[in-house]
């Protein structure tokens, strides 16, 4: 019985198959020759056409076909400038040059290593653990591309520890652009304002013009370094940091109150009072029937943890409120009156921060601008660190980050033998 065959394209452009063969090892090779007549001299660019032979055979490995390893045989045609009387190889647009595999085969691999570890392309590919990141170094960037952004708008910076328990920061730049379309910028070596000062002076001053907001938590290294660099920027402080420093404020007195209440009230009603933290730390409107029970034994055995409960929600309800910086000034200074009245002092710290922090914390009413994506981003890192048992490389971790962000769009959507850059608004 003749063996069923089947045709398919080669999905690069100018060339012609010559043979097909399957080797020893099962490895399907396809000798092809270049359809291509001419190149650009490599001396003085011009258009040449006359054939001067050919180079050394060469071989790269090309997508698998039917789960066989592919490779592509060639010998690429040399020609003869008759302007300046020199040779040049003929460069083709599917392949790159020092490279052992086509473009094709480096795309497949990038696709393969979105959300995956190069130990696992490893395996899968049953290629070398250099091979897969030797394609990572050579087809994607270290650093920003600043000429795909036409625009910038908000950036966020935050800090995650590169090594779990060594306070070992690294400072993540991120970019929020017009359509909500969230792009890293940077990953820095520390978060000292010097480095950031370097960073934030690597973009170029076009799109300098265009942040208008940078979203931080409250420090200085941060804050200082984008007031010296972005003159034009405002700072914002999270309104979600800003809770949590609040809310511990309030939770520090639950705990000094339930610590007397444990020596003063009998065992059993102390047991009434379990489940308080959760109840406590909850949003009024989100509590069930049993945990606003919980909540009124504890208010009435402590009406000071009670006052600081309400005095929470009140700040909180604030920063929900749209209305402008201005009124947003005026109901924060209110709300000091409030606790200063109240003679609680677990805000005392809190209020401190708040008046230091004033302008930066209240420019969130402007735009209600937070470091919400800053941080969504940031689980994205923390989830790419564990899935690869760290990576201590802040530029691998820069060129992970991106393949995982537009890997999908750069290699699942364009032509298998070129990668064209992706444009932002």
């Amino acid at each position: 019985m003749a063996e069923a065959k089947v045709t398919i394209p080669l999905g690069i452009p100018d060339v012609r198959v010559r043979k097909t063969e399957i080797n020893k090892q099962g490895d399907l090779i396809i000798t092809i020759e270049s359809t291509k007549e001419g190149t650009n001299c490599r001396w003085c660019n011009g258009w040449v056409t006359k054939v001067h032979g050919y180079d050394q055979w060469v071989q790269k490995r090309h997508l698998p076909v039917f789960g066989r390893a592919t490779y592509l045989r060639y010998r690429p045609k040399r020609f003869q400038c008759d302007k300046c009387q020199k040779t040049t190889t003929q460069d083709l647009q599917w392949q790159e040059k020092n490279s052992p595999n086509t473009m094709a085969y480096d795309n497949y691999i990038l696709l393969q290593l979105v959300n995956s570890t190069i130990e696992d392309v490893r395996i899968k590919e049953q290629i070398s653990y250099d091979s897969v990141l030797g394609i990572m170094e050579r087809r994607i960037s270290a650093k920003p591309d600043w000429s795909l952004y036409g625009t910038i708008g908000v950036i966020g910076l935050d800090e995650i520890a590169i090594k779990k328990g060594h306070r070992d920061f690294v400072t993540i730049v991120t970019g929020r652009l017009a359509d909500n379309r969230i792009v890293i910028l940077g990953v820095l070596s520390d978060r000292q304002k010097d480095t950031v000062i370097d960073f934030l002076r690597s973009i170029p001053m076009r799109l300098v013009e265009t942040v208008h907001t940078v979203c931080c938590d409250m420090y200085e290294g941060y804050t200082e370094a984008v007031r010296e660099e972005l003159l034009a920027a405002r700072i914002v402080v999270d309104r979600f940091h800003v809770t949590q420093h609040y809310s511990k404020a309030a939770d520090k007195l639950r705990k000094q109150q339930l610590r007397r209440l444990k020596e003063e009230l009998p065992d059993e009603e102390y047991k009434l009072l379990k489940g308080n933290m959760w109840a406590f730390r909850k949003n009024p409107s989100d509590l069930k029937p049993d945990e606003r029970k919980v909540l009124q034994r504890l208010f009435y055995h402590s009406p000071d943890t009670k006052q600081a409960y309400d005095l929470r929600n009140q700040l909180t309800e604030i920063f929900e409120l749209s209305i402008s910086k201005a009124a947003a000034q005026r109901k924060l200074r209110a709300w000091i009156r409030r606790v200063q009245r109240s003679e609680l002092s677990c805000f005392d710290d809190f209020i401190k921060t708040l008046e230091n922090w004033f302008d930066e914390i209240t420019n969130y009413f402007i735009n209600r601008d937070t470091s919400g994506f800053v941080e969504g981003f940031n689980n994205k890192v923390k989830v790419l660190k564990r899935r690869c048992y760290g990576i201590f490389n802040i530029q691998h971790l820069f060129q992970r980050i991106y393949l995982d962000i537009e890997g999908y769009h750069l290699f699942s959507f364009s032509p298998p033998y070129v990668v064209k850059p992706r444009r932002f608004p």
